[in-house]
């Protein structure tokens, strides 16, 4: 099986996880249509509370499983790395098998937890269907996570990418047809039409679990998965539960805690636009508007940190195995050069079409579109965080992942209703406040990460910094190009089919202004190194001597 560089490594998991991300986008189109504010609003309450059981789940063992296997396979460690992959997956079957029970039988005193009092909307009933549907999907998803794991473990980073595609496909088909089927054929209401959709998680699971295992069957021998090891290397399990304990416990605790806020968020935001007098339809379109619809369409955005993710611990732990600092910091750079010059753009392209956007993919909403415009640069900086905070897992450094996080969570919980509060006393949408919050908590816990790097390792940022000043240019002047379009075509902003043409005009003559200026100032050869440009120079002009 091939193994992925860096660069290569990125963009397979990049583009996968962007075709993932753009079928996660536009499947919202039809299934918002079916299912209406109120479908929506369920479905987003089941979602999230999966999510935060998945990362119970899941969150951490598979990328210690993948950074072990990646020592072990440096060191040559062929058993010990094997042994692992055996550990890991036993050690999650246990806790799949408890988070599932606990997601399931406690569904009711979960669902009212989430709604409170709120009246108007959807029920606790409605909510704890919903969330039991979704549960299956947790005993899943551990198998699979620490199989991709095994692969990211060897550089190779394709198959994992290909399992999410796999995933993905199945899973929208699902979504669509099933709750079609449910809504329209068999006339069923509304909960248990999202109750199919939700189900979707373990349909699109299974599918790529059967990929995955295919693809280990096949490659055993490549793997090590086939040799009968007459010697044990001098790596005992205990030795190995432990290691596994000490790299997963970090990303456990976070992404729990980061879960939990996502979730606390949500109910914060309910309750605070309660307060503040808003209507139960609007306190849950604000609230699922936000956790869940702008992120639908902003997650093409944070598919770059995820697909930087993927590929970025095996490198960074490889780099580090050998003691090749220079070498981690010119990957972190890299990576923190590539969210730079390709989200930024981004996210101010979606901001300022943010009205048509919405209409796109949700219908006609002045609100939508508000909320989307400001939203957006949330999944900017949870890709800095991201980045910054694999890398401080990459080498070990816990202590600084657990500091800078709960930093940056503390942070944001404290601040997410005062904002609130205070933007409707100054008569702008309260709404922003939780946005603005999260940005907050965000910088700060890349900042602490960053400083710590720099102390201890001696990372330098120049090369960040020259990225970042760089792309200023190119950036206004794309902003100036969309402006100016959006000054001379006419928006009817109610017309699904117009908003479409325009967003896709202006958006294609936005991007071209910015990477035809970009590549002009060597921006590409800046940001994708030097050797991987003219790697992709030469096959682009022998493609083009070919034809």
């Amino acid at each position: 099986m091939k193994k992925n560089s860096f660069i290569e490594g990125t963009i397979i998991a990049t583009l996968a996880i962007v075709f993932t991300k753009i079928l996660g986008m536009l499947y919202v189109i039809p299934f918002y249509a079916l299912v209406g504010t109120q479908g929506a609003a369920l479905y987003a309450y089941a979602y999230n509370i999966y999510s935060l059981f998945l990362e119970v789940a899941t969150a951490g063992i598979p990328n210690a499983v993948s950074k072990i296997i990646n020592e072990f396979n440096t060191l040559n460690k062929q058993e010990a790395k094997i042994r692992t992959f055996q550990i890991g997956k036993k050690l999650l079957s246990f806790i799949a098998i408890v988070a599932f029970i606990i997601m399931f039988v406690f569904a009711p005193q979960i669902s009212g937890m989430i709604i409170g009092d709120l009246a108007g909307g959807n029920t606790i009933q409605d909510i704890t269907f919903v969330i039991r549907c979704v549960s299956f999907a947790i005993l899943i998803f551990p198998f699979l996570s620490v199989s991709r794991g095994l692969f990211q473990g060897h550089n190779i980073i394709y198959v994992s990418s290909y399992s999410q595609v796999i995933e993905q496909i199945a899973r929208v088909i699902v979504i669509l047809c099933g709750s079609y089927i449910a809504l329209k054929i068999l006339h069923l209401d509304l909960t248990h039409a999202v109750g199919v959709a939700v189900f979707s998680a373990f349909a699109g699971g299974s599918c790529a679990l059967i990929y995955v295992y295919g693809k280990i069957r096949k490659n055993k021998k490549e793997l090590f998965l086939d040799k009968e090891f007459k010697k044990k290397d001098d790596v005992t399990n205990k030795e190995i539960i432990k290691r596994i304990i000490k790299y997963a416990l970090p990303v456990i605790i976070i992404s729990i805690a980061f879960t939990i806020y996502n979730n606390i968020d949500m109910i914060l935001i309910l309750r605070t636009m309660d307060y503040l007098g808003f209507s139960a339809h609007e306190v849950e379109f604000i609230a699922t508007g936000i956790s869940t619809w702008a992120s639908k369409i902003s997650i093409i955005v944070t598919s770059i940190g995820l697909g930087l993710s993927s590929s970025l611990i095996p490198a960074m732990v490889e780099a580090y195995t050998l003691k090749k600092y220079d070498d981690v910091n010119r990957k972190f750079n890299k990576a923190m050069e590539i969210i730079i010059f390709v989200t930024i753009p981004m996210c101010v392209g979606i901001s300022l079409l943010s009205n048509a956007i919405w209409t796109i993919f949700y219908g006609y909403s002045k609100l939508g579109a508000s909320i989307l415009s400001v939203c957006i640069f949330s999944p900017l900086f949870t890709n800095f965080y991201t980045v910054s905070n694999y890398t401080l897992q990459s080498i070990n450094k816990f202590k600084t992942v657990y500091i800078s996080a709960i930093t940056g969570i503390v942070l944001n919980a404290l601040l997410d209703v005062p904002f609130m509060i205070l933007l409707d006393y100054f008569g702008l949408p309260a709404y922003y406040g939780a946005t603005l919050a999260t940005v907050v908590g965000l910088s700060v816990t890349v900042l602490i990460a960053m400083h710590v790097l720099k102390k201890e390792y001696n990372f330098n940022y120049k090369e960040i910094l020259i990225v970042l000043k760089k792309s200023i240019f190119p950036l206004i002047l794309m902003i100036g190009v969309v402006i100016l379009l959006k000054l001379i075509i006419p928006l009817n902003v109610t017309n699904r089919i117009g908003s479409i043409f325009y967003v896709g005009i202006i958006s294609v003559v936005g991007a071209l202004i910015y990477f035809i200026v970009s590549y002009k100032m060597g921006l590409f050869e800046e940001v994708l190194g030097k050797d991987f440009y003219l790697k992709i120079k030469r096959k682009f002009k022998r493609n083009k001597k070919e034809v």
